[in-house]
Parts: C-alpha cells; structure tokens; sequence
C-alpha cells in the first residue's frame, strides 16, 4: 500500500494580535505626534511670551543690570522700581491715573454695550427706510483710517466746548460710534434663530422688552467680547487721551508712563518696566477671567445661521 504524503495546513495568523499591534504602533504614532504638536506649540508660546516675562523680571532689576543682559531672572531682586514709579514725579501718586483711567473705562465700556446693541439690534431684526444704506456706511466706517477723522473731530470737540476731559474720549462710543463692534453684534445676531424673539411678541412684549430679556442673555458671549475689546484698547490708548486731555491731574496711565521719561537727562527704566507691569496687569486679568466667552463670542460672530 502506498503512502500518501499528508500535508499539513498552514499555520493562521493570530488575527487578535496583529489587530493589537497595529493599534499600538497607531497608538505610538498618535503619542508622537501629539508630543511634536505639543512642543512646537511650547517653544511658539515661550518666544511669545518671552518679552513679557523679561519685562516682569527686570522690572525688579536695578537700572545697570536691565542692560547687562538679557536674562529675566535678576540677580538681585529690589521693589525699589514700584515704589519710587508709584509716587512719580508729579504731586500725584500712580493711583491717581489708574483712577483716570478707571473714569475713561467703565463709561466707554457701559456705552459701547448699550448702543451697539442697540444699533445691531435695529440692523439685525427690523427693516427701516435706507437700511442697506445706512449699513453700508457703517461696513465704509471700518475701512475709513481713525487719523482721517481726527482733526473734523477735535474741531467739533473744542466747539462744544469740551478739551481737557474725558468727554470726547467716550461720548462717541456711547452712541455706537465703534462700526467694528456693530457689525461684530450683527453677525453674532444673525447666527441667532429668532423663534423666541417671535414667541415674546406674542405674549406681549414689545421690541425693548424681547431686545433686554431675549436677545441681551443669548447675545452674551459676543457683548463679553466687546466689553474686552473696549477694555483694552482704552487702557492702551495714548492717542485720544494725548489730544484732548492737556492737564496732568487727568492722565490716565497711558499718558502717565510718558511722565516717567526724561529725554534731558538719564532716568530709572525699572521705574518705567515696574509701571507697565502695573499698566497691562488689569488687561490680563480680565482677558484670562473672559476668555471661555471670548472665543466663545469671536467664533460664534463669523458664523451665520
């Protein structure tokens, strides 16, 4: 009888494993990329963020160690900066122009909500005689350069009578003369749908009462970002205040840090760093307690619905 040969199947891989180790190297590859991500982004961030915390570090440096080196740490650390910065060389301290400011800000910010809500409002929801016209000038207004205004603006300031306050600084925003903030409001509102706006009108509310207790809670991410961009751009603003305000007692801090300055002869530039640490630290603090709204607002207002 004769022997048949028996041959033998092959061997079946293991599906299970292979299926293990492709997700691992997936899994390493996902890990290395992440952590390349991660670390470009770090380094980015650092080279950003790099002038800030040298300004925060040599802030506590003595004038001849700013210009040693370009390290942040100092050597030795002195408040001698913030203490002789804060009382100036003016019969006023620092806080006097932080006040300043303070009585330029909030009424800016306050003003700019209202009215440019107001105003989105009116281009967003409601059909008017020259409407597209009157909204095309407002989108002309955004690409109309702020110098071009400046003197038409300081004529009619000094005919009403009001240099040398903080009126022409606010009064403008307070009535929605900021084009760039409504139109941001008009985008956010047109991206809102309006059936509840509708429903309040059938329960009876009239146009001010939807506008207050409809539309201002939906539209609070975007208003949170108006209020954060007038925040800032007042707080540094050197322009406007340098224009219309010529008595020191007034400066706010933009103008005061110039007051530290001395062209004649040589002067302490930690005094200098110290008051700007103190100048940007208000921005940051607000800028970091609204961020999640901030983005929030700024992403929602390039959507429309």
């Amino acid at each position: 009888m004769t022997n048949v040969p028996v041959t033998r199947p092959a061997a079946r891989p293991d599906i299970k494993a292979l299926n293990e180790a492709a997700a691992l190297r997936r899994a390493r590859r996902e890990m290395l990329s992440t952590l390349v991500r991660y670390g470009l982004l770090a380094i980015v961030g650092l080279v950003m963020l790099y002038p800030l915390i040298w300004l925060i570090g040599a802030s506590f440096k003595t004038n001849q160690e700013i210009f040693t080196g370009a390290g942040f740490l100092p050597h030795a650390p002195t408040a001698e900066g913030y203490i002789k910065g804060w009382q100036t060389s003016t019969p006023y301290t620092f806080g006097r122009f932080f006040w300043n400011s303070f009585l330029i800000i909030l009424p800016k910010v306050i003003g700019t909500a209202i009215s440019c809500t107001m105003a989105a409002y009116a281009f967003a929801r409601f059909d008017f005689p020259l409407k597209k016209v009157l909204f095309t000038s407002v989108i002309a207004i955004l690409l109309l350069p702020n110098v071009v205004t400046r003197i038409p603006q300081y004529l009619l300031f000094r005919d009403l009578g009001w240099l040398d306050s903080f009126l022409p600084l606010w009064v403008p925003s307070a009535l929605a003369g900021d084009a760039f903030f409504v139109f941001m409001l008009v985008q956010f509102l047109r991206s809102l749908p309006a059936d509840m706006e509708e429903a309040a009108r059938v329960d009876g509310a009239n146009s001010l009462q939807t506008l207050i207790f409809i539309v201002v809670p939906m539209l609070a991410p975007a208003l949170i970002s108006v209020c954060l961009f007038q925040f800032m751009w007042t707080m540094n603003d050197f322009l406007g205040p340098l224009i219309y305000v010529s008595s020191v007692d007034k400066y706010p801090v933009s103008l005061a840090l110039k007051l530290s300055i001395d062209t004649t002869e040589a002067f302490d530039w930690n005094r200098i760093l110290a008051m700007s640490v103190l100048t940007i630290l208000p921005a940051l603090i607000v800028f970091f307690a609204a961020q999640r709204y901030f983005i929030e607002g700024i992403s929602a207002g390039g959507r429309k619905g």
